[in-house]
């Protein structure tokens, strides 16, 4: 396994200090083989939309070695007239924590980071209601919203929304999580600076290394801001990532993450996953 920075104690916060009128955010999407879906990914960044707030944001994407055209269209988007996108290439393919860890390398210090896969939709209000919360919670360091699933064409698909749960602290959401109750996927914002400070993605998980970022900003000590806003669209089709990912291989996952955090799990009280 990557190595992975110290985790903070619980029940010692992490807090920050946040300038005001200087609100950034960056947007993270690795991408392989999504020439056809990435157009929409970009595009719905930059519909974004802040007024009456203020802030910027970005878009940064890393090419994990497609054969597509990936790269000649992002060259012609990087282009246009808008808010900045930029790009990377890699001629082999990266596992997505590290690609993740590179973009984020290149987001500044005191930005607010905003995962997007390269085949969902970002809200045009998105960010501004992320900013709102950031703006209402400070020195809070961590959001998290529901998100809707729409399919290939991206079409809602009615019974199938995620919805982010309030929980009375970071141990009870790390039961859940470890329960195979709960699971957060793309629909968060963080600050660099925590982020930085737990250690980064694991750039060896083949699978769930967003949630074992999660799992280690709830063993700092920190519950996510729960957002009452939709984060983006998150689209079913044949080639998804996680195609074949059934209750079985969940619980795998969540046993090679327990493992890696054992003694503090233990700690705590969270019970390893069945």
């Amino acid at each position: 396994m990557a190595t992975v920075g110290p985790i903070i104690g619980l029940g010692q916060p992490f807090r920050f200090a946040v300038e005001e009128c200087s609100m950034h955010f960056t947007l993270i999407t690795p991408t392989h083989q999504r020439r056809e879906l990435l157009p929409e990914a970009v595009a719905s960044v930059r519909a974004s939309i802040s007024a009456p707030l203020d802030f910027s944001f970005e878009h940064l994407v890393y090419d994990n070695g497609s054969r597509d055209g990936t790269a000649a269209y992002l060259r012609e988007a990087a282009a246009r007239p808008g808010p900045p996108l930029r790009h990377w290439h890699s001629p082999g393919r990266l596992l997505a924590g590290r690609a993740r860890n590179l973009l984020i390398a290149e987001a500044a210090p005191d930005a607010w980071i905003v995962p997007l896969d390269d085949d969902d939709l970002m809200l045009q209000r998105t960010l501004y209601h992320y900013g709102a919360q950031i703006e209402a919670n400070a020195g809070r360091p961590w959001f998290v919203a529901d998100f809707l699933r729409v399919d290939e064409h991206g079409r809602y698909l009615p019974g199938e929304d995620y919805y982010a749960w309030q929980f009375d602290s970071p141990t009870a959401m790390l039961q859940a999580i470890f329960r195979a109750e709960h699971f957060i996927q793309g629909n968060v914002c963080y600050h660099r600076s925590f982020f930085d400070q737990v250690g980064g993605y694991d750039g060896e998980l083949a699978m769930a290394e967003d949630l074992d970022l999660y799992v280690r900003f709830l063993l700092a000590g920190e519950l996510p801001v729960l957002c009452p806003h939709i984060s983006h669209l998150h689209r079913f089709h044949a080639r998804n990532v996680s195609i074949g990912v059934d209750a079985d291989t969940h619980n795998a996952d969540l046993r090679v993450i327990y493992r890696k955090y054992a003694a503090q799990l233990q700690a705590l009280g969270v019970a390893a996953p069945g």
